[in-house]
């Protein structure tokens, strides 16, 4: 599937003067997955990579913990979209249903509100390895970002989240015109290889969210880079499950946290 498409504009000059140019535009789609026959979620994603996607997204909904919960995902093309059917495990398949119970309740008292909430902001796991390599990584990584975003230089459009080994050398990219599409596409192409963190970490560009922490957390990365500034729940959530922050990256500097 094709991930941009493109039109004709007409350009307006600082001078008044107009002309036609013909540029990429990147696409955005509904993607509806589908998991054990229910219907779960519709994301607005890139066409792109989306069985990277829908792993990303089981794991960092928390309907798996594991590649082997995954039975089976199918990819399913229409002219409204793209539908995405996930086959997990009885135990996982489980977890799906209570989480749409959650998501579709309601009531007056006030208490399922509360048990809402809870869901919310749930607990997170504890990171069980740290970055192993020095800060000063963050750079070369963002310089290498660059050369491996070809949706971007065409669109303008689009996130990346990328992943790196400790010397900051690129191992893994993926794009979407979601951020939290591009980290799950991430993870889920980490998942579905086998690969993990080794001491690495992620460099997205976006801001840091409290949910692109919470996705790095469940991933297991250890140190979460992005271009943009944390909002205070990211960096709470971050210190809880202590995910190291890398935040405001540019070429001169990094703040730390």
């Amino acid at each position: 599937m094709d991930a941009s498409t493109r039109l004709i504009f007409e350009r307006l000059g600082a001078d008044g003067c107009v002309e036609e140019v013909e540029r990429s535009i990147a696409l955005e789609t509904p993607v509806a997955i589908e998991v054990n026959g229910i219907g779960y979620a519709v994301l607005m994603a890139s066409p792109v990579d989306l069985e990277d996607l829908a792993w990303g997204f089981a794991l960092s909904e928390r309907l798996v913990t594991t590649a082997d919960e995954i039975v089976e995902c199918l990819i399913h093309p229409h002219d409204e979209g793209v539908l995405v059917r996930l086959t997990l495990v009885e135990g996982a398949a489980a977890r799906a249903v209570e989480r749409v119970r959650h998501r579709v309740s309601e009531s007056s008292c006030g208490l399922c509100g509360i048990e809402n909430l809870e869901q919310a902001i749930r607990p997170l796991p504890r990171a069980k390895a740290g970055y192993s390599g020095e800060m000063s990584a963050v750079f070369a990584a963002l310089d290498a970002l660059r050369e491996h975003q070809p949706l971007h230089r065409a669109t303008g459009a689009v996130h990346a989240a990328a992943a790196y080994g400790a010397d900051g050398t690129i191992r893994l990219v993926r794009e979407d015109v979601g951020r939290h599409n591009a980290f799950d596409k991430l993870i889920g192409a980490m998942l579905r290889a086998g690969d993990g963190w080794e001491g690495g970490f992620a460099l997205l560009t976006s801001r840091c969210s409290y949910e692109l922490v919470e996705k790095a957390a469940l991933a297991g990365c250890p140190l979460l880079a992005t271009i943009s500034a944390p909002t205070a729940l990211a960096v709470r959530r971050a210190e809880e499950a202590g995910v190291r922050l890398a935040v405001l990256a540019r070429s001169d500097a990094v703040l730390l946290r």
